[in-house]
């Protein structure tokens, strides 16, 4: 007899495949294939289930732990604990909601099952999908390594013998090189095939559970399919290059040509359902501006204040503006002071150790948004004095260091209405704008050229794009604030369209994020800033 026929029960009909359901009038067993073949018989009336669930189910319930000669035939929700008809009449579960523990076994079951087929054919998937592309990679670098040693020979001989020396150490810092992009890929496909296995562990174990009548196994499972689905990030690596100048036989080491180091950066994908993490509640009437000092902290810009909050809403400090005014925009160095700027009286003003200093006073223009640059300088959005012209201008200190006005034919870069435009440089020094009056995104390259407009995804035709605040991340996305319809757009460095945060918004206004790519929402009318994860 084969031993396989003790664990597995087979189709009544067919008598090869694992029964999957039963009929109930016909009291006969029956997997998936010959369920229809079963049902073509008309002269009989039928009622197909699942064979787990069939009345003739036998369970194997547990033994109470206060009453050892009971049984558990009971679930109580409140406590979420299998239960037996003494502990019910004693009234310690007086009040709770008690349901039949068959029925809990059979929508457990029924999770479990949808858990497993996510994992089968969703999840497990796209682990493999990652796996293949780093093994493609694999040999990609292989290839291309090969070339950058191809190079150096070829640089090698022609300069024969006096070079050898030098192509020999080239090669060897080839080599190394090579050597840790791989330990990298490796490490990377260890740590992938790692999740694999855990998956398929997970996998038999889930198998196990809905294969076996121990309650005790079913009632204790929890689902890791969230973990699961939380994918590795992809590993991108730049490529090392070789150059190869014009011989100079005096500074042959120099004129060789250096390799470069291997770059490594980390690609985070987006979530498939961003997060609120954190509410701070800034206590304004009105919110419009948020920028980060820490992962934690945040200054705020409401009315003629300006707050420093921490995620528990708790204020820090308060600072009011030089001239009493309302500040129209706020910013932080890379110093961690703070940068605000002052539509009324002209000037752009620095706050150390809560002491404001005026930096810049302007002359026929007003300086309406502003932020900080990878330089340490200062990116500000300014309108003239006849509010008839808008520009950014870049600052070095308190001297300025370009003026970004017209494109390429003389035509004005930005909207001349609409006042709000929010602005904000990307990783590679791009100068992206909320531009509200022209209902885009203008961005320009760091010279002032322009690059793209984004006027709102192309499907949506209903919705007009009004875009608010705007900031950029270590991945180099765009991301700005639809504030009339209360969403998030997320595009990349080149304007393509990736996708929204909803996260229940409320008017959208001012954005930034940390250093962890943490997203900080100031929302207008509920004076909230909202915390989300995205990546």
């Amino acid at each position: 007899m084969d031993p396989r026929a003790q664990d597995v029960l087979l189709c009544d009909l067919c008598e090869t495949d694992p029964l999957q359901y039963c009929c109930e009038h016909c009291d006969i067993n029956l997997c998936t294939d010959c369920v229809s073949k079963h049902l073509s018989d008309s002269s009989k009336k039928h009622k197909i289930a699942s064979y787990h669930l069939h009345k003739k189910f036998t369970p194997k319930y547990l033994k109470c732990l206060k009453h050892v000669e009971k049984d558990c035939e009971m679930y109580c929700e409140s406590c979420h604990i299998p239960v037996c008809s003494t502990c019910i009449s004693s009234g310690k579960h007086k009040g709770h909601d008690i349901s039949d523990i068959l029925e809990k076994l059979g929508s457990k079951k029924q999770r479990i099952q949808k858990d497993l087929e996510e994992l089968e054919k969703k999840i497990y998937p796209r682990y493999t999908d990652i796996s293949s592309a780093v093994q493609t990679e694999k040999a990609e670098v292989e290839t291309n390594y090969g070339k950058l040693a191809t190079t150096a020979d070829q640089q090698g001989e022609v300069w024969h013998r006096e070079v050898t020396a030098i192509v020999n150490k080239r090669k060897a810092d080839i080599v190394e090189i090579k050597t840790k992009h791989l330990s990298l890929l490796d490490k990377h496909a260890d740590e992938i095939t790692h999740r694999m296995t855990e998956i398929n562990q997970v996998i038999l174990e889930m198998k196990n559970i809905l294969d076996t009548n121990d309650i005790s196994l079913t009632s204790t499972y929890k689902s890791r399919n969230n973990e699961f689905n939380k994918l590795p990030p992809t590993i991108k690596v730049t490529l090392p290059s070789l150059s190869t100048p014009a011989i100079n036989t005096e500074t042959l080491n120099e004129m060789f040509g250096s390799l470069t180091s291997l770059y490594v950066t980390t690609v985070k994908p987006l979530l498939d359902e961003p997060r609120v993490t954190a509410t701070i509640d800034t206590g304004y009437k009105y919110l419009t501006n948020v920028s980060c000092l820490s992962e934690d902290q945040v200054w705020t810009r409401g009315e003629n204040t300006m707050k420093l909050l921490n995620l528990q809403s708790k204020l820090l400090t308060s600072i009011q503006t030089k001239s009493g005014d309302t500040p129209t925009d706020i910013a932080v160095t890379r110093d961690g002071d703070l940068v605000y700027t002052d539509y009324h009286d002209n000037t752009i003003n620095l706050i150390k150790n809560k002491q404001i200093q005026t930096v810049i006073t302007l002359q026929g223009w007003r300086p309406l948004y502003v932020c900080c640059t990878a330089a340490n300088g200062l990116l500000v959005t300014m309108i003239s004095d006849d509010d008839k012209q808008y520009k950014v201008v870049r600052y070095s200190g308190s001297t300025e260091k370009q003026s970004i006005q017209f494109d390429d034919q003389g035509s004005p870069l930005y909207s001349s209405g609409g006042y709000i435009k929010y602005l904000s440089e990307n990783k590679n020094l791009d100068i992206c704008v909320a531009d509200y009056g022209a209902r885009a995104v203008v961005v320009v390259n760091q010279s002032g050229k322009l690059r793209f407009r984004y006027t709102g995804h192309p499907s949506n035709t209903k919705q007009s794009f009004n875009p608010y605040g705007i900031t950029t991340d270590s991945q180099s996305h765009i991301l700005t604030a639809d504030c009339d319809n209360h969403r998030i757009h997320i595009l990349d460095q080149d304007g393509q369209f990736l996708r929204y945060i909803h996260c229940h918004l409320r008017r959208p206004r001012g954005l930034c994020v940390d250093i962890r790519d943490n997203l900080f929402v100031a929302e207008f009318n509920t004076a909230k800033v909202k915390k989300i994860q995205y990546l």
